[in-house]
Order: structure tokens, then C-alpha cells, then sequence
């Protein structure tokens, strides 16, 4: 297995009227040996990008790429100990499976017959494909495919997995169960997986860690806790969740946070606030609770039964107000409900930077051990 060092990487497409495009801007990214990281961000941030150079599919506009201290910044993609899997599948139709997944040994390896026989044969079992080894593209369903593409890449036995999308084909609930396959396949395996999504969700359930990449810029690496709770700017919080946080302006003055219409908010700690006129508010919609008096009014323009819960969409003075609320509560449409919610879930950004000023992490951070504590107590 190996170590991925990425280090001021940096691409840049040559367009047509004579200037460059920068794809991927400066990113220093480590993924240590035997990590899955999941490379996520919006259509166009470069994490595609990224991605094929790492694979040495995309020449470097400059920076440096190692595996376990090894710069491989100039190697050719086949002199890399990597294989990559595609949103495509990329099978060749004439083939059948097993021609399809031995192919790459008989071209890169000395192994006999026999032994590539062999070897087709425990990754199909591993995929649980056996059956279907005589079979050619065109006769297997997607998530079929999508075993074959996988198997195709864990047979070579590489220090690098390269994953480009490779559930986007798939309908919902196989993509679920491709999910957690793919997790258990890489936890056996071991092996150094990047795998690349636009699909924050999946990003979350998926990855050892989490690299959100907006504009070609590296935003914030950790794991999903940590995004979600401590992004470190205002695309990051708006990014990851779903439904995404709710976000507006706000003024400041003597430690009371006043926002769109008659929103006001009392600090108890202006400390997050001391020397600033105006700060961007954030609240995750399962941080707010309505209330019979108090806090702040909105408009309830949509009520969503999700099943265990419900999403209420309010209005707050042209804001779209999102909170996650008990199955049982349907406020109508036009209804005023007022909401509140506590300061340690409330985040606070730079309203020219976007940096955070405030996450919910420092204030309501508790061990496992303190919450399993506090719910035999509560017992």
C-alpha cells in the first residue's frame, strides 16, 4: 500500500482564446497509507482533476505528486502501481467477464495462464460474480458492471485505488448497497483508495476523511464530524448537510443579533462578536425547535412528511427558513410559528471572508463515554 503526497499541485487547461483555465489551484492534500478519502465538492471544483494526475491520466502544470516519498510527478500512468475505476465502467463489450478482468494481468504481469485463471476466478468469488464469468457487458445489469469494473481493478493488486463517480449510474437503492460494499471491499483490502463524488451524502458515509473542493481550491480536510460541526467557512457549512443549513445576515449591536425582518437574537457570549457590525448567521435545521412564545416568527410555506420526521420550509422576511421537527407537528401553510434555538448550535462567519467565527463543536462537544453516562443516569 502506499502514502499519496500531494503537494502544490497545480493544473491548468490552455483555452481557445489564448488563456488558461486554472482547474485545480495549489492543493496540498496527504491520504495516508490504507485511508479512504473522498474527494468532494461542486460540478467544476477540480476533483475530477485532481484526481487524473494523481493517476498520471493529466500532465502537471506544476507541484508534486509522491507515492511513499516517491516523486512520480513525471511517470507515465502504466508505470504507476494504480488502477482506477470510471463513472463509465469502461468494459470491453466484446469480452466476456473473464476475459474482461484478466485482461489487465495477461497485459501487465508474467503470470501463466493457470495462474491469472486463478486469480480471475477468487476476485469474481470475492464479488460474488462467479456466475457470471461466461457472460459479456451488454448481458449484466449496471450494478453488475460496476462489480466487474471493481474487480478488474482489485485484481492487479495495486498500492492505489482510483474511484472517478463510480456509483453515479446506479439507481438509488443499489448505490446504497454498492456503498457498503465498496467499504467493506477497501476495509479487507487495505489499500489506498481517492474516490471522487459530487455527492456530499455519499462523501460522509463513505470516507475515512472528507476533501471539499470548491473552484479548484482545497477547502477543509477531515472527517464527517468534523466538517459538519466544524466547517471552516461558510461554503463548507452550506456544502455538507442536507437539508443544508440556514444561513442570512445579520447586524450587531450591543451583543444582539438582529437579521432579516424583526429576527432578533440575544447573545449570552458576545465575545464571538465583539468589534463587528454585521456577521453571517448559521443554524442547522435539526438545531431549531418551535415554540409557543418567544424567540422569532416565520411563515410556514411548505410542510414535508419525510416518515419519522418532517422538514417545515417557512418564510422568514424572503429568507427560506428549513427545520427538522417531530412527524406529528403540520403546521398549514400561511401558518406563523415561532422558532428558537441555542446558542451552542449557532455557527457565525465572516461576512467578507467566509472564515468561521463560530462552530457548534467547542460548546457541545461530549465523549461517548459522558453521553452513554448521561443516558444511564437519565434511565
Amino acid at each position: 500500500m502506499a502514502t499519496i503526497e500531494i503537494d502544490d499541485l497545480r493544473k491548468e487547461f490552455e483555452m481557445d482564446d489564448g488563456g488558461t483555465l486554472t482547474a485545480v489551484d495549489d492543493v496540498d492534500l496527504t491520504v495516508e497509507d490504507g485511508e479512504f478519502l473522498v474527494l468532494v465538492g461542486p460540478s467544476g471544483c477540480g476533483k475530477t482533476t485532481t484526481l487524473r494526475c494523481v493517476a498520471g491520466l493529466e500532465e502537471v502544470t506544476s507541484g508534486a505528486i509522491r507515492f511513499d516519498g516517491e516523486d512520480v510527478t513525471d511517470l507515465r500512468a502504466r508505470d504507476r502501481d494504480v488502477a482506477m475505476v470510471f463513472q463509465n465502467y469502461a468494459l470491453y463489450p466484446h469480452m466476456n467477464v473473464r476475459k474482461n478482468l484478466g485482461f489487465g494481468l495477461k497485459l501487465s504481469s508474467e503470470r501463466t495462464s493457470a495462474e491469472i485463471r486463478d486469480r480471475v476466478e477468487e476476485v469474481a468469488e470475492m464479488l460474488g460474480i462467479s456466475d457470471l464469468l461466461a457472460k459479456r457487458p451488454r448481458d449484466l445489469s449496471g450494478g453488475q458492471q460496476q462489480r466487474v469494473a471493481l474487480g478488474r481493478a482489485i485484481i492487479r493488486e495495486p498500492e492505489v485505488f482510483l474511484m472517478d463517480e463510480p456509483l453515479s449510474n446506479l439507481d438509488a437503492k443499489l448505490r446504497s448497497e454498492m456503498r457498503t460494499e465498496l467499504q467493506e471491499l477497501q476495509h479487507d483490502l487495505g489499500v489506498t483508495t481517492m474516490y471522487v463524488t459530487h455527492d456530499q451524502t455519499e462523501a460522509m458515509a463513505m470516507g475515512d476523511r472528507i476533501a471539499i473542493m470548491n473552484e479548484g481550491e482545497l477547502q477543509q480536510v477531515g472527517t464527517a464530524e468534523e466538517v459538519y460541526t466544524a466547517p471552516e467557512n461558510e461554503f463548507v457549512a452550506k456544502f455538507i448537510g442536507s437539508p443544508s443549513i440556514n444561513l442570512f445576515s445579520a447586524d450587531v449591536a450591543d451583543g444582539v443579533l438582529r437579521g432579516p425582518g424583526e429576527f432578533a437574537y440575544a447573545l449570552d457570549d458576545a465575545s464571538w462578536v465583539e468589534g463587528r457590525d454585521r456577521v453571517r448567521v448559521g443554524v442547522r435545521p435539526e438545531d431549531i425547535r418551535l415554540v409557543e412564545s418567544g424567540g422569532n416568527a416565520a411563515e410556514t410555506a411548505v410542510v414535508e412528511p419525510m416518515g419519522n420526521e418532517n422538514f417545515l420550509y417557512a418564510d422568514l422576511a424572503g429568507h427560506e427558513l428549513t427545520a427538522r421537527i417531530a412527524s406529528q407537528l403540520r403546521p398549514a401553510p400561511g401558518e406563523t410559528v415561532r422558532f428558537d434555538f441555542d446558542e451552542t448550535a449557532l455557527y457565525l462567519f465572516d461576512p467578507e471572508t467566509g472564515d468561521a467565527l463560530k462552530t457548534k463543536t467547542a460548546a457541545t462537544d461530549v465523549s461517548v463515554s459522558e453521553h452513554v453516562s448521561a443516558e444511564g443516569e437519565s434511565a
